[in-house]
């Protein structure tokens, strides 16, 4: 396969230049009740929908050794009925006005969201704040989402490469902060939990002041902010415990973890310890990101895949967390070669990169990939719901989310250099390396 061409840095600019602004005419209202409950309300008329979302500062980061899991839990048992409205009765009003609900469970913030027609809102708020005040939490509510649930783990981690070194890694990287542990939860945690741990977590978490509600759509914001006034101002605020109950020590050497499964090929992943989203380093870091492995052009996808033909594919992220996390890369290893090899090209690369820096195109490529990523969020209401409530609860405020280029367009090449010299370090690192078996090879 042909190498592709490295555009430079003039061309990008000027590609660049007559992009539109996304999301440059909303102009969200913001308002926090008397319980403490943070709302954001943005009003778009070019599209006769809405989409409410609320967003839990609480997921695998605010759990305990015996009840991991348990956030991933409520995010299925929030759809199985509350105190005026049973089961069954918020799918059928949402979809009998041409709507839709869903959710995700993250290390930081469980987020839940609907996208509707705007004559249901004040219907959609009642049954949110519903939820938020006499949530079921039964025995068969529990038993019913724990069994969907360990087959959900059983796919997406035990059984599958990717999950099992992502899971290894986490839980070799950190010593002591939460996020050693998976979203998804230990398996023996999910088997022992009880309806009195959930309903403990549930009082603790799923408070107003632990929320932001965000309105995106076709709406009139002065009428919706009565709205939820009159739903949620009567929903009484709790004390919030301390967050994570175990702050991470420094990390004083390389760790290494090798992994046996049954496996076709061997593969690596390794992590970094890096900065928090809110740290002023975060940015360049995603760029360094995109530098080394977003895409045929990249550093590393160039030398792995095309020039070395050591590896089928390489993936880099830098962490988006409320606390320090890991920058990590994933390489999956063609037959015949060694993880030890595609360390070496690693090493090799990282050890280029510091020593002569990052070019213009690829700072101008990173910019361009990262805006693009952040503005596709941006192009529907659900999607900018989204991309208000992860910032809030992240990185402390919804209003960066809506100018994609202003976190990276101050950046310099010098800058992601500075980032790879200070975080892609032996001390920093941590491997996990997989040893393929075959399924009647492996031990008990």
């Amino acid at each position: 396969m042909p190498m592709p061409q490295l555009v430079t840095a003039a061309l990008l600019a000027s590609a660049l230049a007559g992009a539109p602004a996304v999301a440059g005419e909303l102009q969200p209202v913001e308002f926090t009740l008397r319980n403490g409950l943070k709302v954001v309300l943005a009003e778009e008329h070019s599209v006769p929908n809405v989409c409410l979302g609320i967003a839990f500062r609480t997921g695998s980061r605010n759990e305990r050794p015996g009840i991991t899991g348990v956030s991933h839990l409520f995010e299925h048992m929030m759809f199985n009925g509350s105190r005026r409205y049973p089961a069954g009765l918020f799918d059928l009003v949402l979809e009998g006005g041409g709507g839709y609900s869903n959710a995700y469970t993250s290390r930081d913030l469980t987020f839940y969201y609907e996208e509707f027609l705007p004559h249901l809102l004040d219907t959609v708020l009642a049954m949110e704040a519903d939820r938020m005040r006499g949530l079921r939490i039964d025995r068969a509510n529990l038993e019913q989402e724990r069994g969907i649930v360990m087959e959900e783990r059983r796919l997406g981690v035990d059984n599958s490469v990717p999950g099992s070194l992502a899971e290894a890694l986490d839980a070799a990287a950190f010593a002591a902060h939460p996020y050693r542990t998976p979203v998804i939860g230990w398996m023996r945690d999910l088997e022992t939990v009880t309806p009195a741990d959930a309903r403990g977590y549930y009082d603790t978490w799923y408070v107003p002041n632990n929320a932001t509600l965000v309105v995106v759509g076709s709406f009139n914001a002065s009428r919706a902010r009565r709205m939820v006034e009159g739903h949620f101002g009567t929903i009484p605020a709790r004390r919030l415990p301390r967050t994570p109950p175990d702050p991470e020590p420094p990390q004083r050497g390389e760790k290494r973890v090798t992994l046996h499964m049954a496996a076709e090929l061997p593969a690596l992943m390794i992590g970094w310890k890096m900065d928090a989203a809110r740290e002023p380093g975060h940015a360049a870091l995603q760029m360094l990101a995109v530098v080394l492995g977003h895409g045929e052009s990249s550093r590393l996808h160039r030398r792995l895949v095309y020039e070395e033909e050591i590896c089928t594919g390489v993936d880099l992220e830098a962490a988006e967390l409320r606390d320090p996390g890991l920058f990590t890369l994933y390489a999956q290893v063609r037959p015949g070669r060694t993880p030890a090899e595609a360390e070496a090209v690693i090493a090799a690369a990282i050890t280029a990169l510091v020593d002569s820096g990052v070019t213009a195109a690829e700072a101008a490529k990173a910019l361009s990939v990262l805006e693009k990523q952040a503005s596709d969020d941006l192009v529907t209401h659900a999607g900018t719901a989204g991309r208000l409530a992860f910032f809030d609860a992240v990185y402390g405020s919804w209003k960066p989310a809506l100018d994609p280029a202003a976190r990276f367009s101050a950046v310099t090449p010098e800058a992601i250099r500075d980032a790879a010299r200070r975080v892609l370090t032996d001390r920093r690192k941590t491997v996990v390396l997989l040893v393929p078996e075959r399924a009647e090879e492996r031990q008990p």
